[in-house]
C-alpha cells in the first residue's frame, strides 16, 4: 500500500532565511513561515490564530529562497513533514517538526505580498514562476486524493 507525506502551506516569512552550506557545498536554506487562521466568534467577535512552522529548503530551491525571500514575503510552499529528536542540556527529550522541502515533489512559489525580495519570472529549470498571489489557482487535478 503507498504512503503519502505532503504538506502545502501558504504564508508569510517571520525572519529573513538563514543559509548554510553543506560539505557538499550545497545550500540550506531554513526560515519560519506563519500560517493565519480567522473566523468569527458566537458572539460574531473576529478572532485570529497564528502557526508558526519551521521550513528548511535544500538543493537550487535553497539559492531562490536566499535570493529572493525576505521576512514578511508570501510564499506557496509543497514539502514533507520531518521531525528530528534530541536531547536537551537538561538531559530532556525534544521532538522538532520541519516541512522539508527537497527533491523533485519540492516546490517554492512565490507570492505577491511582503517582504523586501524582488520577484522573480523565470526561477530556472524545473522550479515554478512567481505568481501574484490573486492569479493562484488549484483545480482538482492538484489534490492528490
Amino acid at each position: 500500500m503507498a504512503s503519502l507525506n505532503k504538506v502545502c502551506l501558504i504564508g508569510n516569512l517571520g525572519r529573513d532565511p538563514e543559509v548554510r552550506y553543506l560539505p557538499s557545498g550545497d545550500p540550506v536554506a531554513n526560515f519560519s513561515l506563519a500560517t493565519t487562521e480567522t473566523w468569527k466568534d458566537k458572539s460574531g467577535a473576529k478572532q485570529e490564530r497564528t502557526e508558526w512552522h519551521k521550513v528548511e529548503v535544500f538543493g537550487s530551491i535553497a539559492k531562490i529562497v536566499q535570493e529572493y525571500c525576505s521576512k514578511g514575503k508570501q510564499v506557496y510552499l509543497e514539502g514533507s513533514m520531518t521531525y528530528q529528536e534530541w536531547t536537551d542540556k537538561d538531559g530532556v527529550k525534544k521532538i522538532t517538526a520541519k516541512v522539508k522541502l527537497s527533491g523533485q515533489s519540492a516546490k517554492l512559489v512565490l507570492l505577491g505580498g511582503g517582504g523586501n525580495g524582488a520577484r522573480r519570472e523565470d526561477p530556472g529549470p524545473g522550479l515554478p514562476s512567481g505568481a501574484p498571489a490573486e492569479d493562484f489557482q488549484v483545480s482538482d487535478d492538484d489534490v492528490p486524493f
